[in-house]
């Protein structure tokens, strides 16, 4: 069997039908380190697909964000994988700093129990003004 080259597969279906927003988690392609979660609008995972960057929509402030825009910290898009439903992302991803807008490499920094585990790598103090 021949394996066909990556122009002949088309998209996956995405449940944006169902769905007007997907999660997408965020994954350092290094090492394999789950960095965040945010969700998706059909147009953020085209500016995603388009820039390199990736891209969220912000359910609270209802608008478009590119990672990093403010604070430098953006994601490298190496990959995007989709669940087996089409209603979740993984974006692979090469982090330039922290991901965590509290200054941690990720949002999954503590325990449940409030333990913090993670690394602190800016000072959100220094970046957010």
């Amino acid at each position: 069997m021949v394996a066909s080259d990556a122009h002949d597969v088309p998209d996956v279906d995405l449940a944006f039908e169902d769905n007007e927003y997907l999660p997408a988690v965020a994954q350092d392609a290094e090492s394999g380190d789950v960095l965040m979660l945010a969700y998706v609008t059909r147009e953020a995972l085209d500016r995603t697909r388009e820039t390199g960057l990736a891209h969220y929509y912000s359910r609270s402030r209802d608008e478009l964000w590119q990672k990093g825009e403010t604070s430098g910290n953006v994601q490298h898009l190496k990959e995007i994988r989709v669940d087996c439903d089409g209603d979740a992302l993984l974006y692979v991803i090469e982090q330039d700093g922290g991901a965590c807008h509290t200054g941690f490499q990720s949002c999954f920094h503590r325990t449940i129990d409030g333990e913090v585990v993670g690394e602190r790598v800016f000072d959100p103090d220094d970046v957010y003004e």
